[in-house]
């Protein structure tokens, strides 16, 4: 019965290859339908089709492991914090799940080095990582279903970072900060967006942060939004005192 063990999992290895042995590794069990893992890692560059012709990529699965996530985090929420409101509750699970964080997490796993994609890696927006995440837990629940995918999301989130009182003072957003801190205390505030290409190849985009018609803080990054959250991340530790009194 070991030799009949031992002889039917290096079959299962050996028809997956290499991506089975690393979705193993990454998972911490072994897979069920490892069609649904590669489904999770094709970009729909690829244009594939299943056999009625729907498009086979990770799209849909990144629909159902964003569902999943935050399903089992607001349970644990719901569990660990049992003084939080639902607004509390809200705020608490939007930091957890928040894009910079799974794109973290999809960054520490190297997720990208398994996406079949005509596309090069290098062209892919920097959610591709957290897209790639949520399309993982996504196959995790239809391989192993929902205790399994609760595993996973504890072993891979909520152990190593969910730790709630730093949670508390994180901000998501610091352009949504200040905008709410602005029209409270009745200050006018206005980002001014331009293009600045500079030396550089690669487009830029430069923003000036008025509040009460004075600039503030000023910002330079590749999209506007990256910028407006730059500037406005200077602006708040220049009125960071009163934010935090308000």
């Amino acid at each position: 019965m070991h030799l009949f063990k031992k002889i039917f999992s290096k079959s299962r290895a050996q028809e997956g290859g290499i991506f089975f042995d690393t979705i193993q590794k990454i998972l911490g069990f072994t897979p069920d339908t490892i069609d649904h893992y590669k489904r999770a890692f094709t970009h729909r560059s690829t244009n594939k089709l299943d056999a009625a012709g729907n498009p086979l990529n990770y799209e849909r699965l990144e629909f159902l492991g964003d569902a999943m996530l935050s399903s089992v985090i607001a349970a644990h929420l719901f569990n660990q914090v049992p003084s939080g409101d639902e607004g509390y509750l809200t705020k608490m699970r939007s930091k957890i799940v928040s894009r910079e964080h799974l794109n973290e997490l999809g960054r520490d796993l190297h997720l990208i080095d398994l996406v079949e994609s005509k596309v090069l890696t290098q062209h892919f927006g920097e959610n591709i990582h957290g897209n790639l995440f949520e399309a993982l837990v996504g196959a995790i629940y239809l391989d192993k279903g929902y205790i399994y995918c609760e595993k996973f999301i504890h072993n891979r989130v909520i152990a190593p970072y969910v730790d709630i009182p730093k949670l508390e003072g994180k901000v998501i957003s610091y352009k949504s900060l200040l905008i709410e801190w602005c029209q409270k205390e009745k200050r006018t505030f206005h980002y001014d967006v331009f293009e600045d290409n500079g030396i550089d190849a690669q487009k830029f985009f430069g923003v000036k942060l008025s509040i009460d018609n004075k600039i503030i803080a000023k910002a330079r990054a590749t999209s506007k939004k990256k910028a407006e959250e730059i500037a406005s991340k200077r602006a708040y530790f220049a009125f960071q005192e009163k934010i935090n009194n308000k």
